[in-house]
């Protein structure tokens, strides 16, 4: 959630380095480019001593095993690296340190950052490896000791904890839901994984490279071996609905009420929305929210517009300062979220994707009104998986991988992975016509805000 780099990012992308189409257009600003560029120019003291730039997944597989291969995962889908080079050279199952041929020491060099390529690019990386690699040989002595563990236990190479969630839920499909007419490489394509904190990732995958205006990829094996990531992104949901709750004058009560009843915030809100539901007699849920609009961009927006100066709407406040106007505001804003969703998914399949059915997984995915409000708005199937910690199961599988008990990452995925609930779409007609026609106000929102961002430069040039 780092934006300190938004004018770096602006220098990087006006340069139109022919990297820059593996990541939508365009670095953003949570991309470690600009990031490692604004480290040098504001912190020259810290840039002059570091020996080695690091995604904190590869410095912890490094700290365990003293291994410095990095991973596919963290530098093709933050560092520029292009994955695909290694395209015919290697197969998974051969996998092992592959010299970094993916680095790209040009676009380094013309974004002012040509000393990290130096010294066959030792601050970066100079090999790299397929996630689930058997790095070194194992756990250290000293790495043992700390964690408790047998020295020589395998570590693989790591995964962002975001993909790390992909892994352990993608497939995660019940056989009710498995398409008979579809081969397995087909059916996995047509998914989208929300893996939802803080901020959300969508993360859908392909056998061919797809090329999406303002969403990161096409990275080659980023994810899954040998299949090309789309990644998608909201840059604030679970941050966005802590600071809706946490900034209304109602929140001190409203936590007071929730500690009472032993319950979270969140649950009494949703007792709050059904209360008020059969009070007003509305025919379901959602219509309570007809009166109040939320554009969700509070910090930028990720994708699929990529403007990380975009802000947030709030449309059809009142002087209400009740548990029940929060609770419209709660309802509003997780409803915006979802139609960013939307937008991120309609996006994709208008650039070549097919995406039917999403999986979510993560601390929002436990919120039973949020995945309901996200399936019935998208119009797909959400699957939950049995296992709630699904970026745990993501990182075991990486040890699984590197422990030899699997082939690869897609075989341990299909023997680890296991479906829990699946969340419908309603199949009320008045349901969709609602939200396709927020829908609309919600794309407006942003359109207009463009159009006021102009009227203001204008009267200020």
């Amino acid at each position: 959630m780092d934006h300190r780099a938004v004018d770096q990012a602006d220098r990087i992308n006006a340069r139109n380095s022919p990297v820059l189409q593996y990541c939508g257009g365009g670095v953003s600003p949570e991309m470690q480019a600009p990031k490692l560029l604004w480290v040098k120019e504001n912190l020259q003291e810290s840039w002059s001593m570091a020996c080695r730039w690091m995604d904190l997944s590869d410095w912890l597989a490094y700290r365990a095993t003293g291994d410095d291969t990095r991973s596919l995962c963290t530098t093709v889908c933050k560092w520029t690296y292009l994955g695909h080079a290694h395209m015919g050279q290697w197969r998974e199952l051969d996998s092992r340190d592959m010299e970094a041929c993916g680095w790209d020491e040009v676009f380094w060099e013309e974004i002012g950052l040509g000393d990290l390529v130096e010294g066959n690019r030792a601050k970066i990386g100079r090999s790299v490896a397929f996630p689930g690699h058997a790095l070194g040989s194992g756990l250290t002595p000293t790495s043992a000791k700390e964690l408790g563990l047998l020295p020589g236990t395998p570590v693989g190479t790591s995964l962002i904890d975001a993909h790390a969630g992909g892994v352990g839920v993608m497939e995660s499909v019940p056989e009710a839901e498995s398409k008979a007419d579809l081969s397995d490489e087909e059916a996995i394509c047509r998914r989208m994984v929300l893996v939802c904190g803080t901020s959300t990732c969508h993360m859908a995958v392909s056998k061919n490279k797809l090329f999406i205006p303002g969403v990161w990829g096409p990275f080659w094996s980023a994810m899954i071996p040998e299949y090309w990531l789309t990644e998608g992104g909201q840059s604030a949901t679970g941050a966005l609905l802590d600071y809706i709750v946490e900034n209304h004058a109602a929140a001190p009560l409203l936590a007071n009420h929730a500690a009472s009843q032993s319950v979270s915030i969140f649950e009494l809100l949703n007792k709050i929305l059904l209360s008020m539901a059969h009070e007003q007699n509305i025919p379901f849920l959602s219509a309570l929210s007809q009166d109040t609009h939320v554009l969700p961009d509070f910090h930028g927006n990720r994708s699929p517009v990529a403007d990380p100066k975009s802000k947030g709407v709030i449309c059809g406040l009142t002087l209400d300062t009740s548990e029940k106007y929060l609770a419209l505001l709660y309802l509003a804003t997780i409803q915006g979220i979802a139609y960013g969703t939307r937008h991120i998914v309609e996006h994709c399949n208008a650039h070549g994707h097919k995406i039917d059915t999403l999986l979510a997984c993560g601390g929002l995915a436990k919120n039973s009104l949020y995945i309901q409000e996200h399936a019935d708005i998208i119009g797909c199937p959400i699957i939950l998986p049995r296992e709630n910690e699904s970026v745990l199961l993501g990182a075991s599988v990486l040890g699984a991988v590197a422990a030899k008990k699997f082939s690869g990452i897609h075989d341990a995925m299909k023997s680890m992975n296991a479906a829990g609930k699946v969340v419908h779409p309603s199949s009320d007609p008045r349901v969709k016509k609602y939200h396709d026609a927020k829908y609309k106000i919600f794309r407006s929102l942003y359109e207009q805000q463009l159009s006021h961002r102009s009227t203001m430069a204008q009267a200020l040039q």
